[in-house]
């Protein structure tokens, strides 16, 4: 799977996205799966060259994309991208002039992973970070991100956000986090695709 952070943007010099994914692949995943880590950067442009990219270099199980929030103060799985709504600039002053990721694209696209299966089962874990569940990634380029890859890989994608780093997590929890999460998302995943197979064998 690969997974992808954001580089800094407005008031986040430091971007937590990015911290959190370098602590998870000093922390692994299973022996497995292949961990590829990229950094994107806040441009919308940029977005749409690379994650096509990414999908034709790797073939991903899954793409996971993790973006920092300024308003979030839990570590929280996004449901869904939306196409439409685009209005504010990036990090190069730019913005779609169409004010949406795909023309003619449909409004709203859901990962296939089942987000609240995920965020029940990370949560029994115990782990002392709280996990919640959103249906709006707040068309900037996290959201804008997460479209685009859902609308590549019919669904193949999943989105975190987390808060600022010590807001209130430390980059060491929020790497403990998506190495649960991810697990879990992974877990989920295999488990729906075997069903999926079965009912195509009878």
């Amino acid at each position: 799977s690969s997974l992808a952070g954001f580089g800094p943007f407005g008031e986040h010099a430091v971007n937590a996205s990015w911290i959190a994914v370098q602590e998870l692949e000093k922390l692994g995943l299973r022996d497995d799966v292949d961990l590829h880590v990229y950094e994107v950067p806040v441009e919308y442009q940029t977005v749409q060259r690379l994650i096509p990219a990414l999908w034709k270099k790797h073939s991903p199980q899954l793409v996971v994309h993790v973006g920092v929030s300024g308003m979030a103060t839990t570590v929280t799985l996004e449901k869904c991208g939306h196409n439409v709504g685009y209005k504010g600039l990036d990090n190069c002053r730019f913005c779609p002039g169409s004010q949406c990721c795909v023309e003619g694209g449909p409004e709203c696209i859901d990962s296939i992973i089942d987000m609240d299966t995920v965020c029940k089962r990370v949560s029994a874990l115990g782990l002392d970070v709280t996990v919640t569940i959103s249906k709006d990634a707040g068309r900037y380029l996290c959201d804008f991100t997460y479209y685009t890859s859902l609308y590549q890989s019919r669904g193949r994608s999943a989105f975190i956000h987390v808060p600022p780093l010590g807001n209130p997590y430390s980059a060491e929890q929020l790497g403990r986090a998506l190495q649960a999460i991810i697990g879990e998302m992974l877990d989920v995943l295999e488990h729906s695709e075997d069903k999926i197979n079965f009912q195509h064998e009878h």
